[in-house]
């Protein structure tokens, strides 16, 4: 591999000038310590909850109560069902979390982008996979064992029920592929 192929993998997806379905970038989800925004602060809690699931020492059993407290409040402000110990990529955005519901086994990639009242969940066979970089419209319904891939687009109002191949786009009720 040449040199310059290798610069151009170690440089991070942002400054390349496009968004990565496999490498996270972890700047959309930071925020300065006392910025008021709710979202990334529920991120936060996530994130923080993964760090110390698997830790065996006391004190972090404290502060896992702790984290879990947080994340009920940030729940609350935000008014977005995203359990603890969910599958979630990084590099997230929810620019207005407001009712927006994740099914626990969801599996959500990097760098995906989730506006207002998406509900991600289950219709008893199956919960949806999504691949990195898809962005879902607001007031989205993804339901079943679905898969959707990278870079799709999720339009708003959408129900989807199928799977949904890379770069396409996904609109309707029931949504049809374009």
């Amino acid at each position: 591999m040449s040199s310059t192929a290798e610069a151009e993998q170690r440089t991070e997806p942002a400054a390349r000038g496009k968004i990565s379905a496999t490498v996270a970038d972890w700047s959309r989800e930071s925020k300065p310590f006392f910025a008021w925004s709710p979202s990334r602060s529920l991120l936060a809690t996530l994130r923080a909850y993964e760090r110390l699931r698997d830790s065996r020492l006391p004190w972090n059993a404290v502060l896992r109560r702790l984290v879990v407290f947080r994340h009920r409040f940030w729940s609350v402000v935000t008014g977005a069902d995203i359990p603890l110990g969910c599958k979630i990529g990084g590099g997230l955005l929810l620019p207005h979390p407001n009712g927006i519901v994740i099914h626990p086994a969801a599996e959500i990639g990097p760098n995906c982008l989730i506006f207002q009242q998406v509900t991600i969940g289950s219709e008893g066979n199956g919960v949806p996979r999504i691949g990195g970089h898809v962005d879902i419209g607001a007031g989205a319904k993804l339901l079943g064992a679905i898969q959707i891939h990278d870079h799709a687009l999720i339009g708003a109002n959408a129900v989807v029920l199928c799977d949904v191949p890379a770069g396409r786009t996904a609109v309707g009720i029931p949504a049809r592929i374009l």
